[in-house]
């Protein structure tokens, strides 16, 4: 004769999802990591433009074909998408001065010199 299962409850499932919601969120802040940037890195202050535009420290710049940006939750934000405004950014440059990579920073990022992030080094070639 077949064993049989025991049904799960919806109060079994109830409870086993309000425990997984707990510990997600307790489990949150250790998502956080410092992101690594590169250490000839720049810092400025970005303002959106027409792409391939875009306007750092008041000049009129122009990104690369391929640049990327990251936003302050590090990911990925199309050019297009960017609101207006200004926004502290660390930036990469490409062998003809084009900004190749950007990265949004957050307020504790900003709030750190470069010289804590190890940035604004001479690029090694």
């Amino acid at each position: 004769m077949p064993a049989r299962r025991m049904p799960i409850t919806v109060a079994f499932f109830s409870a086993l999802s309000i425990l997984f919601a707990s510990l997600s969120m307790l489990a949150a802040p250790a998502l956080a990591f410092e992101r690594p940037f590169p250490t000839y890195a720049k810092r400025g202050v970005m303002k959106p433009g027409v792409f391939p535009g875009v306007v750092m420290d008041g000049k009129p710049r122009v990104l690369t074909p391929g640049a990327r940006i990251w936003n302050s939750d590090n990911l990925i934000q199309m050019p297009a998408s960017l609101s207006a405004g200004n926004f502290v950014a660390n930036y990469t440059e490409d062998g003809e001065f084009q900004i190749d990579r950007i990265w949004i920073l957050t307020r504790e990022e900003a709030a750190q010199s470069p010289k804590q992030q190890n940035i604004n080094q001479p690029r090694q070639q």
